[in-house]
């Protein structure tokens, strides 16, 4: 018996989940951007195509961050100029400051990022910034942008556990992202960049922005799957009312904090768990599978996706 002829999961739906999931795919940008090798142009091209065949409708395409610090996406400007863009996908890219908010505006990007840090330690070392002179630098990018007509999407970092500061404050994460919705961004996207959450602590999370009058239809997840967490943190957050989830095709990704980290939550497990609990998100799951096969021996591995290995081992 082959592993594809287990056929798709058992639909069992459940009462308190929404009816329908978005999935941002963050496998072409935060994906690669951890690969050790360069991935070239054509390839990443590709890629992003692929996945808007398997039907995935946001595809964070790229990042705006000086080439010195992620030379991965040093190919930046090339990427989108040879995209074949389409009406009904969005391509986000990712913008540190105002120099990279100029990059992405002269490409044609409609929808950009900003990246907070919700400790002190990890502004410093990612963005060079104290926790408050990180808002001084970001409020200039959000303000251009929305005058731009852009869209601006805000992740929190560092969100349940700091490499050096260990557990973080949920108080301090609702206070940062507060602080992102109000210079404008519409979406908060919060981060386990070191993959160290459990399921109590998202929902006391989530129970915290609740109290601070920001409902879940402003928030994503974005789980990586150092300690086997992310799907467990997911399924909480999407009973915690949550229908936005950040994932990546194969699980591509890293932490460089955290031994052993096994990247993102890899979009094909999500994708099986929402068609197990009849949870509507429209993706194609043997595309998407075949797509990050194609893409593991590219960079000469396997995929970590369990569904991956099992609908095309």
């Amino acid at each position: 018996m082959t592993a594809r002829s287990v056929g798709l999961p058992t639909v069992t739906a459940a009462a308190d989940l929404p009816a329908s999931v978005q999935i941002w795919e963050v496998g072409a940008r935060d994906g690669l951007q951890n690969e050790a090798s360069i991935v070239d142009v054509a390839t990443k091209l590709e890629f992003l195509d692929r996945l808007a065949d398997a039907g995935l409708r946001i595809l964070e395409a790229t990042s705006f961050v000086h080439p010195r610090w992620v030379p991965q996406l040093a190919d930046a400007e090339q990427v989108l100029a040879g995209l074949r863009r389409r009406q009904d996908v969005t391509y986000p890219v990712l913008v540190p400051n105002e120099r990279g908010l100029d990059r992405a505006l002269a490409a044609g990007v409609r929808h950009v990022a900003v990246f907070a840090s919700a400790t002190e330690t990890f502004a410093t070392r990612n963005l060079n910034r104290t926790l408050d002179e990180q808002f001084a630098m970001f409020e200039p990018v959000v303000g251009r942008a929305r005058a731009e007509g852009l869209g601006v999407r805000g992740y929190v970092s560092m969100c349940f556990g700091d490499p050096w500061e260990g557990a973080v404050d949920p108080a301090a994460v609702v206070s940062v992202g507060r602080q992102l919705l109000d210079m404008g961004c519409s979406q908060l996207s919060l981060g386990d960049t070191i993959g160290v959450a459990t399921p109590g602590q998202v929902e006391t999370l989530l129970a915290g922005f609740t109290a601070a009058e920001v409902g879940p239809d402003r928030l994503a997840v974005h789980f990586h799957d150092t300690y086997g967490q992310a799907l467990s943190n997911t399924l909480t957050a999407l009973r915690c009312g949550v229908n936005t989830v950040d994932s990546s095709a194969g699980g591509l990704g890293g932490c460089p904090y955290a031994e052993s980290a096994t990247g993102n939550l890899a979009t094909e497990d999500l994708v099986w768990m929402l068609d197990g609990l009849g949870i509507a998100h429209g993706v194609d799951l043997d595309a998407l599978a075949a797509t990050s096969a194609w893409m593991a021996e590219r960079l000469g591995r396997p995929s970590p996706s369990r569904v991956v290995r099992a609908l095309t081992g």
